[in-house]
């Protein structure tokens, strides 16, 4: 189909008129309708159809290409990422997105792509070295409490991640360390931000992510110093680069390997709705045993006041204190018997003294002679006349003196 001068003319053409026009360039262009080319395989797919769906490049361009079923029967292999193919077919436009496009009917294998050659290069000198081995693989937090994740900041791999996390387990803190993930400066950019995380003390797990893509998207993370950084970390961490069929170097020296990003973060945290039946029943359960175990201990309070009052001192002083106040009693009552018995014998006494009493005996006219020195007179013979003496009776004395003596 061609387009009149009529049509040409128009001022403005739709998208459709442009691209049906743009194609017919292509179509006219023999030299365009029966081509090879030989480039590398990437971006690989199969559809349900059986069509084949893959892009060819090499290092300064890519071109997208498509081999329907009834070629791809034909193949004599099985086309995947890094084989290195020649492909022959005819260049169109698909209108519907309008790309121009190879459609091969054949293709020959040429050896692997330099890329996929030099990943399994690095792949089995790192492999040989030990750092994929599975005795240097970190668990990973069951309950972590801080999550550190390192890709870019504006990627849609980073809302999966943190929608992920906030679904399953809102209770974790996420630090984020931006960095390309593409590109020439990618790799360096990778290794920093890992290590300003891996440096920190409050950090559990450490996820690096990207989205899917070809092999030369993802290459930043088949570099060795990426590699080495990761090998190095004290932190385990998750690999979530790429889709299910993306594999790198950081899948396998990682610590665990996620198919996904979103993957990453559901390996990275539990999920709390699982663990929400689980609590519950340990909270009724919890309660349950407080309330049995306040039970017994009251029980146990009941019977040691029960015992202590029965082993308390206070019934045996009370007791004593009554016992006491008997012999108190008692006491008073004997002191006063023996104050009576001893006023009762004073009194004898006294009357006894009273009797025999020199006092006594001048009331009845007695007298009491003492000499000048206040010795008592008993004989005539101890005196002679002048001598002065003293006389006592019984309501006072006086002095004589001898006159004579008889």
């Amino acid at each position: 189909m061609f387009f009149n001068d009529s049509e040409l003319n128009q001022d403005a053409w739709t998208v459709s008129e442009l691209t049906r026009y743009i194609r017919e360039l292509f179509e006219i262009d023999f030299r365009l309708q029966d081509v090879e080319v030989s480039g590398e395989i990437s971006n690989f797919t199969q559809a349900r159809s059986g069509h084949l769906y893959f892009t060819l490049k090499d290092e300064g361009a890519q071109l997208k290409c498509v081999m329907w079923r009834s070629d791809a029967e034909r193949l004599r292999f099985r086309p995947d990422d890094g084989d290195a193919v020649v492909a022959n077919g005819r260049i169109s436009v698909y209108e519907a997105s309008g790309v121009y496009q190879l459609y091969a009917d054949r293709l020959e294998p040429a050896g692997r792509g330099d890329l996929a050659q030099a990943f399994e290069l690095l792949k089995q000198r790192l492999a040989g070295e030990g750092l994929f081995d599975a005795e240097h693989k970190k668990p990973i937090p069951r309950f972590p409490k801080k999550i550190g994740i390192v890709t870019s900041a504006d990627a849609a791999a980073l809302r999966d991640i943190l929608n992920v996390l906030r679904r399953r387990y809102p209770l974790v803190q996420v630090l984020i360390a931006p960095t390309l993930v593409q590109g020439a400066e990618a790799p360096s950019q990778i290794v920093r931000a890992l290590q300003w995380l891996d440096g920190r003390t409050d950090i559990d797990t450490i996820i690096i992510a990207r989205g899917g893509g070809s092999m030369e998207d993802l290459w930043a993370f088949n570099d060795e110093m990426v590699a080495r950084a990761i090998f190095a970390a004290q932190h385990p961490i998750i690999s979530g680069v790429g889709h299910e069929v993306d594999f790198t170097i950081t899948d396998f020296v990682a610590d665990v390997r996620a198919p996904t990003p979103s993957a990453a973060a559901e390996l990275a945290v539990p999920d709390i709705s699982e663990w929400q039946p689980i609590l519950r029943g340990l909270k009724a359960q919890l309660a349950a045993d407080m309330r049995d175990n306040l039970q017994q201990k009251r029980w146990q309070v009941q019977t040691l006041a029960r015992n202590l009052r029965h082993l308390s001192p206070r019934a045996s002083l009370d007791n004593q204190r009554q016992r006491v106040d008997g012999l108190y009693g008692r006491l008073h009552t004997a002191i006063h018997r023996s104050v009576d018995r001893a006023q009762n014998r004073l009194a004898v006494a006294q009357a006894g003294l009273v009797a025999y009493s020199p006092l006594a005996t001048l009331s009845r006219g007695y007298a009491i002679v003492r000499d000048g020195n206040g010795r008592i007179i008993r004989s005539v013979q101890t005196v002679k006349s002048g001598d002065p003496l003293s006389v006592q009776v019984s309501d006072g004395q006086f002095d004589v003196k001898v006159d004579k003596k008889d």
